[in-house]
């Protein structure tokens, strides 16, 4: 708890900050939803470049702490950022069904799956980017190119799966309250998959740190 206390006051990027406010991109007709979740990647992004340029690394580790806790302290930090951009999604959509409800031919229809796709969407990013960035804290441009191909790659397996693949062309991409109970446990398991993803980057990240040659 301390360590994410230290990790917000000190590592918290301003852009950060307001990117729950682009959740209201699924207000847009025919975007993408799964992108909203690319813009909180690049926030995380940006986290980790300004603690390079911070020498934060050098710092936490002059405190009582172990590698693979300040590695886990900067993806809680991190996974906090994606639940609350989510959290922030779900709000949006439910304006949006009420004010300007209709299809999206860019994917996925603004409803409860959605909220499912993120989880599995920061699933993906979680595994790839942080035990990339872990290896080698100086280039975490590297893991974010890495990991934003992968992201991306999803997003348009998603497009393509919306109008090839009959379980979500059928029942994921439909407007909500329809299929209800299908879109909830899809969403349930997304969400426990993100759960075990960020728990298992978090410890191939300690684990990656554990043996990088830091110069403090």
């Amino acid at each position: 708890m301390k360590l994410l206390k230290k990790e917000f006051r000190l590592c918290m990027h301003p852009f950060c900050y307001i990117l729950p406010l682009l959740s209201s991109l699924v207000l847009v007709p025919a975007y993408p939803y799964g992108v909203c979740c690319f813009y909180t990647a690049l926030g995380i992004f940006f986290i980790c470049l300004s603690a390079r340029e911070n020498h934060d690394a050098s710092y936490t580790l002059t405190l009582p702490v172990s590698r693979r806790e300040a590695a886990a302290g900067r993806i809680c930090l991190c996974v906090c950022l994606e639940m609350i951009q989510l959290l922030c999604m779900g709000l949006f959509i439910l304006l949006k069904n009420a004010v300007i409800p209709g299809s999206n031919p860019a994917g996925l229809d603004a409803g409860l799956a959605v909220i499912g796709e993120g989880f599995l969407l920061y699933t993906l990013f979680n595994l790839v980017f942080f035990p990339r960035y872990w290896r080698d804290i100086s280039k975490p441009g590297v893991a974010f190119v890495i990991a934003s191909v992968v992201l991306f790659l999803w997003i348009i397996l998603e497009i393509v799966a919306a109008y090839a693949v009959p379980f979500v062309r059928d029942i994921l991409d439909t407007p909500d309250p329809e299929h209800l109970r299908e879109k909830a446990v899809f969403t349930l398991c997304a969400a426990a998959l993100f759960a075990a993803g960020s728990f298992l980057s978090a410890r191939l990240s300690g684990k990656k740190f554990e043996s990088v040659d830091l110069k403090l």
